[in-house]
């Protein structure tokens, strides 16, 4: 049955997609990207350092990693705690002993809730990127657009406050947005977001109050998403980061360089039973030649010198 006339009426209806957020540009035909010093692979951890409200709303819906027994879920809320309180440490130990840089996206209340853990943070250097208010604050389709413009702006305002950085990157709890979330960050002074895992490069975006950069935080090579989502093995993780790495630098014999993304929670891999198979990875990644560690804001500006 043919479809209705109308159905092509869409007035955002183009080639490839349908809004007009971004030009459409495959990634093979881009122009190759070379990286400092002419490396191949731009590595790019990022540390989720996050709070789980014990008292969770679930507002749209529970988020991932969340509280899921009845109040008060201890269970799940201390083990949460456990990575700002210890598995963070041990991040902090293999990361230094491997010399790779690391990006850590901290939610604004855990800033607020544990001074010394935000002063580590300061004393390190290293970047920090605005993970919302919390992981109950989710930004979602139909959410008032002064309540998401109101959190935004707590969130952002308090987070450059307590930790001294003009903060300019952004992930959204769960990785979940509204339709006016990119122009809201855009209005906040943010340059890029992490939110849209569509691609493997930047790419430009565009809102209502100027360009924004999306850099594609995987999803796939997420430590909770690999061993408590799929229920693989800590191994398997590692497996599978070594995989992603070996493909990618295979295509950069044709392609230009890559970024390699890795998404990593201290409550997940900071665990002693799992610590290892970090510890494993960031040697094997930060001693191989064709890689470069880098912040994602450096790696973000980089790109654009190219």
């Amino acid at each position: 049955m043919a479809l209705d006339k109308t159905y092509l009426e869409y007035p955002e209806r183009s080639y490839g997609m349908d809004h007009n957020r971004y030009d459409w540009d495959m990634l093979s035909n881009r122009k190759p990207i070379i990286w400092p010093n002419d490396k191949k692979i731009a590595l790019w951890v990022n540390v989720g350092v996050q709070f789980f409200p014990l008292n969770q709303k679930g507002i749209p819906f529970k988020v991932p990693g969340g509280m899921t027994k009845p109040y008060p879920d201890l269970r799940h809320y201390s083990l949460r705690d456990y990575g700002n309180r210890v598995g963070i440490y041990r991040f902090f130990k293999a990361l230094d002993k491997y010399n790779v840089t690391s990006t850590f996206a901290m939610n604004t209340r855990l800033a607020e809730r544990l001074p010394y853990l935000t002063g580590t943070l300061k004393d390190r250097g290293n970047e920090i990127l605005c993970h919302g208010y919390d992981m109950d604050k989710l930004h979602y389709g139909g959410q008032n657009l002064d309540e998401e413009k109101e959190l935004v702006k707590r969130s952002l305002d308090g987070l450059r406050n307590l930790t001294g950085q003009d903060i300019k990157g952004w992930v959204s709890p769960a990785k979940n947005e509204s339709e006016n979330t990119p122009d809201i960050l855009a209005e906040n002074g943010i340059d890029y977001f992490c939110d849209w895992v569509n691609d493997e490069m930047p790419y430009n975006f565009k809102t209502k109050n100027g360009n924004l950069t999306a850099m594609p935080l995987t999803t796939e090579l997420d430590d909770h998403f690999i061993i408590l989502n799929n229920l693989h093995s800590a191994e398997d993780w590692a497996h599978q980061v070594q995989d992603a790495f070996q493909f990618l630098l295979q295509e950069t014999k044709t392609q230009g360089g890559r970024i390699l993304s890795l998404n990593i929670h201290p409550w997940v891999l900071g665990q002693p039973h799992r610590i290892k198979y970090l510890e494993q990875i960031l040697e094997y990644l930060g001693s191989h030649e064709a890689v470069w560690s880098a912040s994602s804001n450096t790696i973000l500006n980089a790109w654009k010198n190219n």
